[in-house]
């Protein structure tokens, strides 16, 4: 069994297609097994025989899911191909895909109810 932490609290978790890994999610997320509302990401085994000349065996290996659903498919990626994602997140390039405020809040007020 694996687990899924938001850096306060851990529980045991387990993605049904990468199982036995130790997912992490953003510290500003709950863990309540029924508000489920994040990327989650997991050191992976390193790439064994991947398709893509690029990722040669013995590569270290990031999966990356959602928590929403223990059956959710698995994204495998180099930890170098998700370093300049998050280079690229920081620089916001990105920042057309984050929710609004009032996206924000309506997500936060459906949570207490």
């Amino acid at each position: 069994m694996g687990t899924l932490t938001n850096g306060r609290t851990t529980i045991p978790y387990d993605n049904w297609t990468a199982p036995r890994l130790d997912w992490r999610k953003a510290g500003r997320t709950d863990l309540d097994p029924i508000l489920k509302e994040c990327v989650i990401l997991a050191a992976a085994p390193p790439a064994q025989g991947h398709p893509h000349h690029s990722i040669p065996d013995g590569t270290r290996m990031i999966a990356i899911s959602d928590d929403k659903d223990p059956a959710a498919p698995v994204l495998f990626m180099s930890r170098v191909e998700i370093s300049k994602f998050f280079d690229g997140v920081i620089a916001g390039e990105f920042d057309e895909f984050r929710a609004s405020a009032v996206e924000l809040a309506a997500a936060a007020a459906e949570r207490t109810l």
